[in-house]
């Protein structure tokens, strides 16, 4: 069955203000924390999940964190001290359980934000955190009428940025001079 607009819209604004009740802020802390200490953030996510962890290193980038997207071709190699940071749902996609895997025996920090904490790279991860919202492979309207993931990848989308307010005001930061690091070539 697909909801009216009305019905739709009332029912993704109350899946997401659940999720974003569940999130945990010691977790975001944690996050947070971890990220202060790392000599060099890198992101990495396949999807939509990828596309919010640019999202989140666009954001570190404005806080002045080294930062890189795994994949690009000015990323440089991950070394020990470093910290990777992953958003994947089920915690099984191929290239970034070969990402974890790689990182985990260079001796980088891996983090992973996920749906799966029992999952291939939560094993891996030296931490893992747990989000709500369904795997793009369960159909179940009781956890979300959205399709796919799209509830998992806005939870983590949020989740990032309730990291980043955590992270401004670690560094004493605002958006004044978050600014002068937007992108000025547009």
């Amino acid at each position: 069955m697909i909801p009216s607009k009305t019905a739709g819209s009332s029912k993704v604004a109350a899946e997401l203000y659940q999720a974003f009740q569940q999130i945990n802020e010691d977790e975001v802390t944690g996050l947070a924390e971890r990220i202060t200490k790392a000599n060099r953030v890198f992101v990495a996510g396949a999807g939509r999940s990828g596309l919010m962890g640019r999202a989140f290193a666009m954001r570190l980038m404005q806080l002045g964190i080294p930062v890189y997207v795994v994949g690009e071709t000015v990323t440089p190699a991950i070394k020990a001290g470093d910290l990777l940071v992953i958003g994947s749902g089920s915690g099984e996609t191929t290239p970034l359980v070969a990402f974890a895997n790689k990182s985990a025996s260079l001796h980088a920090d891996v983090v992973l934000i996920t749906l799966s904490a029992h999952s291939t790279i939560g094993r891996m991860a030296n931490h893992t955190i747990t989000l709500t919202g369904a795997r793009k492979d369960q159909i179940d309207a009781d956890v979300s009428i959205q399709p796919l993931g799209s509830l998992y990848e806005q939870t983590l989308l949020l989740f990032y940025d309730v990291v980043i307010i955590s992270l401004m005001q670690m560094l004493e930061m605002d958006t004044s001079r978050m600014y002068e690091n937007h992108a000025n070539l547009e």
